[in-house]
């Protein structure tokens, strides 16, 4: 459920809600929660430009623990470690994993050919098929079977694992398993003895994972993840944690610093404001761009500052609406229309906007463009056909 470039956006914009991972200077958590389908695939095929690299699945389970256990000895957390596994995901994601699928396949197939042609000695092993990486799969079989063991061998022979609640969700309960992780965290909210100050550090890759995290109201939560380069050139992935940099990204900044971005509406609103209810409203907007299930609206991308468009125009219609267009989880119709009414007034703008650069060009090129001759009798005349 991502949202394509949200995150390097975000980064841009807020430059100090990330910060690097140092050893011994890492605020303390209560639960850890890793999304473990990211650390799979960067410990099974971490380069799949490569046609010479090949590993075993011995070797897979091996880095796996590994980057478990660095994960867990940089965050150490003080009550909970939960473990996810993507199960079966809803028909729309596997249509979209059935997609990534035969791409992946068929770059694998084209790499592998340039490689022979360029006269290049493969490997004679086997390449580890990365599309095992789906539930039911006699892949996942033997991983949850090995991961079982890691957890029951690290809580009996690690004092660190002690004391603690170790959860593994594996391949087997359907979801996604950023989803799986936070059902967990809004049935630990439900319980009574619940302590609304918990510290909450969640593992993995995916961009929404920002959204999911400010949907759960949380006051102290965080995102750990690798460090992201935004080059043209694909950043090497490697499957070695200790050689990887690590960013903490403080989701309860973000949060101020949205409060921040709206504070402008405070004196205009005939209503209470409420911070929850515009970090609903937020992500909503969010997701008006675009994501791997919803086409963005036409003419908004993040790349041409669409997002700051829609907060000014959310700022300019909130108290006219009499509320907010996120209600609990339930989105208000009538005031969304308002909205969308509101932007689109940018659409005619825009277009006039372009079709006049549109008319401007075509009137450069047709008085650039040459007069059509003809060679004859070796003289240039026009021809007056054309």
């Amino acid at each position: 459920m991502g949202v394509p470039k949200f995150y390097r956006w975000i980064s841009e914009r807020y430059p100090c809600l990330s910060e690097v991972v140092k050893e011994y200077q890492v605020p303390e958590f209560d639960n850890l929660y890793l999304d473990m389908n990211g650390i799979i695939h960067n410990c099974s095929h971490p380069n799949d430009d490569d046609p010479h690299f090949r590993i075993t699945e011995e070797q897979i389970f091996k880095d796996i623990f590994n980057y478990i256990e660095v994960l867990f000895r940089i965050i150490r957390p003080q009550r909970t470690f939960f473990m996810a596994v993507d199960g079966v995901a809803p028909r729309a994601k596997m249509n979209q994993q059935r997609g990534r699928r035969f791409r992946s396949a068929k770059e694998a197939e084209n790499n592998i050919k340039q490689a022979l042609q360029k006269g290049e000695v493969l490997p004679t092993e086997k390449r580890f098929d990365s599309n095992c990486i789906t539930p039911g799969t006699s892949f996942m079989e033997k991983l949850q079977a090995q991961l079982e063991y890691f957890v029951q061998n690290k809580i009996t022979t690690d004092p660190s694992w002690q004391g603690i609640k170790v959860y593994l969700s594996g391949h087997q309960t359907p979801g996604e398993g950023e989803h799986k992780i936070m059902e967990f965290i809004r049935y630990e909210r439900s319980q009574p003895e619940y302590d609304p100050n918990t510290r909450h550090c969640l593992y993995g890759l995916d961009a929404d994972l920002l959204m999911l995290g400010l949907c759960t109201h949380e006051p102290h939560f965080a995102l750990l993840r690798e460090e992201v380069k935004f080059t043209r050139q694909k950043s090497s992935k490697t499957q070695n944690a200790a050689q990887t940099t690590f960013h903490l990204l403080h989701i309860s900044l973000l949060r101020e610093y949205i409060e921040h971005e709206f504070e402008a509406v405070k004196p205009n609103l005939p209503f209470e404001f409420n911070i929850e209810s515009i970090i609903d409203d937020w992500v909503l907007m969010g997701f008006l761009v675009g994501n791997d299930f919803i086409p963005h609206l036409p003419d908004l991308h993040i790349s041409t500052s669409a997002l700051p468009f829609l907060y000014q125009t959310y700022i300019q219609v909130l108290p006219t609406l009499g509320g907010y267009l996120n209600e609990g989880g339930v989105i208000n119709l009538g005031r969304l229309e308002v909205y969308l009414k509101a932007i689109s007034s940018f659409d005619m703008d825009h277009f006039e906007e372009v079709y006049s650069d549109y008319k401007w060009l075509e009137a450069k090129s047709k008085s650039k463009k040459p007069t059509d001759c003809l060679l004859v009798g070796g003289e240039v005349t026009e021809d007056k056909s054309l």
